[in-house]
């Protein structure tokens, strides 16, 4: 089966088409160029994808994190979550589509589909196979789907002490100086109809994006959604501050039931994330989503045990963070790696997901309240590196397609690839660390982060919202 490693002006999967360091050796293609037509099957399996990435977020995320805060402030997460799901919504179509899905220069696209100008019911936006598109109406709500999950991660690592003004300010400027650009340096490119020759190789891999121009791997988002959402949780944690009582005070979750609830229905909307990636309805998408299938059931079963062994008892959260650590990990790898991969890697991120929330936790001594960095954060970073390991075909993976020679380009090395993983999680840690420090500091100082002392100790519910999630 073939691998299309490339994202057509798209989402998920980057990869370098034509890479550098083998260039010389391509030779050019002579088959005629086929004029792009929309494929029905792969238009609802991007409408269904859309729907299920969507569900990720309202209710998916909206449940996970609000039955880990204390009870006082579950709507207070709520509303958070979905209103920035609609504030991103919005602000995609008005600019953040243009600006990430067209070409520009290597970090940024331009203006010309301002308010989706020129983007009609007849508008195709290609895949990874040449001649064969979707619909681009779709591919905007797919990718801004994407988008609004990001900015919503976020929002567990200052939970129930934070201004809900100050949270939706803050998402505009991140949204703006860090999803973006990072969006563009990873996955957008020319798309396959483009490469019909060496020489049009060479000047398609020009306009594009940053770090797909390197040859950065990311299928779904480990980059662009995980590490970038995580770091920016990270520095909030540290500028907005610690909850008053942390480390003092029970700060247990008040319903787990929730939690578990909202962990089921973002695995079941993960397979929309990033089976979604591919496209198309083919055998890349059904890799995916086995792997998507595979990897958190791993995670979830190595989290559970390493607890039992060190707490003598394993808990649901274990088992639900547990789950959402493989779907994070397997992210950037989904339609790269084999199953043995998606397997190798559900597993080690299980354990590498319970120490980042409880002994990087106590390093970085950050209170990140719903733990985000740790788990999407160092599960992002492990998936990353290891999506250059395990994408080799040597051990199962499906290397890196050539659309110039349409074959898997030849001598695949792992220590170039994970050199490149490197290069792509260095850049978005710095990049989104950057942004993220600007943008709290800036509306520190217009409207302040933190809600005054007594309304956090009377909860975020009654005090910033008038309301009560439950009542007795």
């Amino acid at each position: 089966m073939r691998k299309r490693l490339m994202m057509a002006g798209s989402v998920a999967l980057t990869t370098l088409l034509v890479a550098p360091s083998w260039a010389q050796d391509v030779v050019a293609a002579t088959e005629p160029v086929a004029a792009v037509t929309i494929n029905k099957g792969d238009n609802v399996w991007m409408l269904l994808s859309a729907a299920l990435v969507i569900l990720m977020s309202i209710p998916g995320l909206a449940l996970f994190y609000g039955g880990l805060v204390r009870s006082k402030n579950m709507l207070s997460v709520l509303m958070q979550v979905f209103s920035l799901f609609s504030l991103i919504c919005v602000l995609w179509v008005v600019y953040g589509y243009s600006l990430a899905f067209t070409e520009g220069n290597s970090f940024y696209g331009s203006f010309d589909k301002l308010l989706l100008k020129g983007v009609t019911p007849d508008s195709i936006t290609a895949t990874f196979s040449k001649g064969v598109g979707i619909s681009e109406f779709i591919y905007v709500v797919f990718q801004g789907a994407f988008a609004a999950i990001t900015c919503g991660l976020i929002v567990g690592a200052f939970a129930e002490r934070i201004k809900f003004a100050a949270v939706l300010l803050f998402s505009v400027l991140w949204f703006t100086f860090s999803y973006i650009p990072l969006a563009h340096m990873v996955w957008y490119w020319a798309g396959p109809d483009a490469y019909t020759s060496l020489e049009a190789a060479t000047a398609a891999t020009a306009t594009a994006g940053y770090l797909f121009q390197h040859g950065d791997l990311d299928f779904a988002g480990g980059t662009v959604v995980h590490i970038n959402a995580a770091v920016a949780g990270l520095v909030g944690a540290y500028l907005v501050g610690k909850r008053l009582g942390y480390g003092r005070d029970a700060m247990t979750p008040h319903s787990l039931t929730m939690t578990m609830i909202g962990a089921s229905l973002l695995w079941f909307g993960w397979f929309g994330f990033n089976a979604g990636s591919a496209l198309e309805a083919n055998g890349t998408a059904a890799l995916a989503f086995i792997n998507t299938w595979l990897a958190p059931a791993a995670a979830a079963l190595s989290w559970t045990l390493a607890e039992w062994l060190m707490k003598g008892r394993p808990s649901l959260l274990g088992a639900a963070s547990g789950a959402v650590a493989g779907l994070v990990v397997i992210t950037p790898a989904a339609g790269f790696v084999g199953v043995g991969g998606g397997l190798i890697m559900g597993l080690l991120s299980g354990v590498a997901g319970l120490w980042g929330v409880h002994g990087l936790k106590r390093l970085l001594g950050a209170d990140d309240s719903l733990d985000v960095f740790g788990l999407h954060g160092v599960c992002g970073i492990l998936g990353a590196l290891l999506t250059g390991v395990f994408a080799s075909p040597d051990l199962g993976g499906t290397g890196v397609w050539d659309y110039v020679t349409n074959q898997v380009a030849p001598d695949y090395s792992i220590l170039t690839q994970v050199k490149i993983q490197a290069i792509g999680v260095g850049v978005t840690v710095l990049w989104s660390g950057v942004v993220a420090f600007l943008a709290y500091k800036l509306v520190d100082m217009l409207i302040g982060l933190r809600v005054k002392e007594d309304a956090e100790r009377e909860g975020l519910d009654v005090t910033s919202h008038g309301e009560k999630a439950y009542s007795q």
